[in-house]
């Protein structure tokens, strides 16, 4: 590889990386608006970016969902423990590995959009693990695009699979 390519590919996953960061922060804006209580993850080894904390029934206890943020740009990537951005070549003692609900609870592609700003693609875990492939054409999850019901419900097993059918994503 000569020196200019090396730099186009620099340059590219510099981006890459800076997209990625960025992104994690957008979403996590866009779901402080919806639910409040979302924080960023400090935690250099987990396999999910933010986290929501939600006040749900009657003894008013917190439940938690992972959130795992991906850029897609023609499809969402549900596969993690690689090294991206400017320093792609790095090797670590890191596995690959395809998302799943051991992992997080959901994946949020976010996907740059015409008019400047994002759209959200909120795919449960759960159907991550019945899909068993490491990504998805955004073309074959519009339906998902924006649809609160799936991160709201992202750990109901019960109702994501039968939305799914409904949807003909199943």
């Amino acid at each position: 590889m000569n020196s200019e390519s090396e730099s186009l590919q620099a340059k590219r996953g510099k981006q890459a990386s800076i997209d990625g960061f960025a992104h994690e922060h957008i979403v996590v804006g866009i779901l402080m608006k919806k639910f409040q209580n979302v924080s960023l993850v400090d935690l250099p080894l987990s396999s999910y970016d933010i986290i929501i904390a939600r006040r749900e029934g009657e003894e008013n206890q917190d439940d938690i969902i992972r959130v795992q943020v991906k850029t897609a740009r023609k499809n969402i990537s549900f596969t993690g423990g690689t090294r991206g951005g400017v320093d792609r070549e790095y090797k670590s003692d890191a596995k690959k590995y395809v998302q799943s609900t051991k992992t997080s609870d959901v994946v949020v592609g976010v996907h740059p959009n015409d008019s400047g700003g994002y759209d959200l693609y909120f795919v449960p875990t759960i159907l991550v693990e019945k899909w068993n492939t490491g990504s998805k054409s955004l073309q074959k999850i519009e339906v998902l695009k924006n649809n609160y019901d799936f991160i709201i419900n992202c750990k109901n097993h019960e109702y994501i699979l039968q939305k799914a059918k409904e949807l003909k994503l199943l």
